[in-house]
């Protein structure tokens, strides 16, 4: 396990909160949708999805060819600088720069579209 999975793990353990990960996903809004797509692809199904596969959705050509499959960890890399993660990506928000944001919004993402 690598040393982000390992400290991901032990931040999503002590203080993941996905109340406080809703009211995050509301910078998201502006481009995402849970269950349809907008300006960015839905977010329900992430977990496990690979990345650039939503059907009939138009990738950047760098997230098609990312070989990403949407994880706790992966999410977390991604979300803390998109267009480092994936350089190339149509995706031009800087990203959420807190650990303790991102662990609670993956919470509320893993949970929301049960």
């Amino acid at each position: 396990m690598s040393i982000l999975a390992v400290a991901f793990a032990a931040s999503a353990a002590t203080a993941a909160d996905p109340e406080k990960g809703k009211e995050i996903y509301g910078r998201c809004l502006a481009c995402h949708a849970l269950e349809y797509d907008r300006v960015g692809p839905r977010h329900c199904g992430l977990f496990g999805r690979r990345a650039g596969s939503v059907k009939g959705f138009a990738y950047s050509e760098a997230m098609r060819r990312s070989k990403i499959v949407w994880n706790e960890e992966t999410l977390d890399r991604f979300l803390a600088n998109p267009p480092k993660a994936v350089p190339g990506t149509a995706m031009t928000y800087a990203g959420v720069p807190d650990a303790t944001e991102r662990a609670d919004l993956i919470a509320y993402l893993k949970q929301a579209c049960k």
